[in-house]
């Protein structure tokens, strides 16, 4: 038995070391700038890879798709395959909460996507293979995405279309190191219980970048992060992923002003770093909010959803809130399939998805909240402090409000650290939008710990991220934004 525990301390010890090792080289890579292509800039080969495709996408009425129909005894809407997604109904029942009960459509897909990053190392420097891709719900034409981003259905064939590209490298065991992966949950107030298979995997072999892909140190990738509508959600939740180490003196600790948050932001990475809350506290009340909402959310027929009404080219809710459901066709030149018709979810209005800042004793938290979603595998992960579209809560008392709006909305434009617009994934959602901000609030502002939210240092977050199911797509967003901050320098 002591030689089995020598053993296990020994494994332990080496997984450690890999992952510190993986660690360092993903900061190299962060901090470099300018990747081995030289010639073209990210941004004008994105913008030349738009005018090198075309995208033609248009509004259709639900008779109007091909291969999809409504079932004549559910009223959901599915594929005639049986694969891909089906649209249908939930309802949710909590036993607090502002809103305790509600129905709505949801999306329903078994698959488990592959969201992948391929890197090689030149030059002693590890680099991504990105790719520009035209979705049919992207509010802009193309936007940087994974090496490999396709459903169960997609690189199965389903859609009759051509193979997906280096999918071998994530698939098949021993093609190359893999480096991260992990399952993380996708919007859980749209998708039923939808995950993604989130990946990294290194090669040492002679790889030709497709028409559409091209090598990008993180650094380059981190810097597009900083631009309206062009790195995709399935980039940023793959990078939110990836682990990191402290890249350098984190300098004089300050509480006020922009010219350190960077050193902050890297002291909160530091693993000696103090937080407010210890990590195994935070996980445990994590869990135990997973536990107290009791949350039932159930499937049923889209038929029976109440409170939305069908039309010939949409379901919308009744009084105009939140979603539509609507039919697209589409004309592409770069995918496996060159035509096709399809659902889309589309929001009736822009987000926000915001984390306040703060420094604790000289350490930088995000204060998060237990964000219930009734299509969450566990119900509840951490989530944003606010993430909401405010135009659904325009005609509410203040009382309905969510926590923390107006601090966000209303915030000092100097306390601003991150301010971009982003989209959500493109391939099921149309024109999907929200404004992520990082706002940093001063120190000695007393922001009460709500029930259902807690300051969570950043490190946490990152560790955290390392398993499955505990911070939202959405945070996860936020977190690949804060790197940014502390790769590409001050903030913005």
């Amino acid at each position: 038995m002591p030689l089995h525990g020598a053993a296990g301390r020994a494994d332990a010890a080496a997984r450690d070391g890999d992952l510190k090792e993986t660690a360092v080289r993903l900061t190299g890579s962060a901090l470099t700038a300018v990747g081995r292509v030289v010639p073209q800039s990210p941004v004008s080969w994105l913008a030349a890879r738009g005018r090198a495709n075309a995208l033609e996408v248009r509004r259709i009425d639900f008779a109007d798709l091909s291969g999809w129909s409504f079932d004549p005894a559910s009223g959901n809407l599915q594929h005639d395959s049986g694969r891909f997604f089906t649209v249908e109904g939930l309802t949710v029942q909590l036993d607090s909460g502002p809103f305790t009960h509600w129905a709505q459509p949801t999306v329903n897909q078994h698959d488990i996507g592959v969201l992948g990053i391929l890197i090689k190392e030149f030059d002693g420097v590890l680099h991504c293979l990105m790719q520009a891709k035209m979705e049919p719900g992207n509010a802009t034409r193309t936007q940087l995405c994974p090496t490999v981003q396709a459903t169960r259905s997609n690189y199965t064939g389903v859609h009759g279309g051509s193979a997906v590209p280096y999918l071998k490298y994530f698939l098949e065991p021993g093609r190359g190191r893999v480096l991260v992966d992990v399952l993380q949950s996708e919007m859980g107030s749209w998708f039923h219980r939808k995950r993604n298979r989130n990946m990294v995997v290194e090669v040492t072999e002679d790889i030709t970048p497709g028409q559409d892909f091209r090598w990008m140190t993180l650094g380059e990738v981190f810097r597009l992060l900083r631009v309206d509508d062009v790195v995709n959600m399935d980039v940023r939740t793959v990078l939110a992923c990836m682990p990191f180490v402290v890249p350098a003196a984190s300098g004089a600790a300050s509480t006020t002003g922009e010219a350190d948050f960077r050193a902050a932001l890297l002291r909160a990475l530091d693993p000696a770093a103090r937080p407010v809350h210890p990590t195994h506290e935070v996980i445990s009340w994590l869990t135990h909010m997973k536990t107290v909402h009791g949350l039932v959310a159930e499937r049923i027929p889209l038929a029976a959803v109440s409170g939305w009404k069908q039309r010939t080219d949409a379901i919308t809710h009744d009084e105009g809130k939140y979603f539509r459901i609507l039919a697209v066709s589409v004309r592409a030149t770069n995918r496996e399939v060159s035509g096709w018709t399809q659902p889309l979810i589309a929001p009736t209005s822009e987000g926000v998805v915001a984390f306040l800042l703060k420094r604790i004793d000289g350490v930088l938290h995000a204060l998060v909240q237990a964000r219930v979603e009734g299509g969450l595998t566990d119900g509840v992960e951490l989530g944003p402090t606010v993430q909401c579209s405010p135009r659904n809560y325009q005609d509410m008392p203040p009382s309905g409000m969510p926590p923390f709006l107006r601090e966000v909305l209303d915030a000092d434009p100097k306390s601003i650290r991150y301010d971009v617009v982003l989209s959500d994934e493109g391939g099921r959602s149309y024109h999907s939008r929200a404004r992520h901000l990082l706002i940093e609030v001063p120190e000695e502002l007393s922001l009460s710990e709500l029930p259902g939210f807690r300051w969570v240092a950043i490190g946490q977050l990152v560790e955290l991220l390392r398993h499955s199911y505990y911070v939202n797509v959405q945070a996860r967003s936020l977190v690949a934004a804060l790197h940014s901050l502390w790769a590409t320098g001050a903030a913005a």
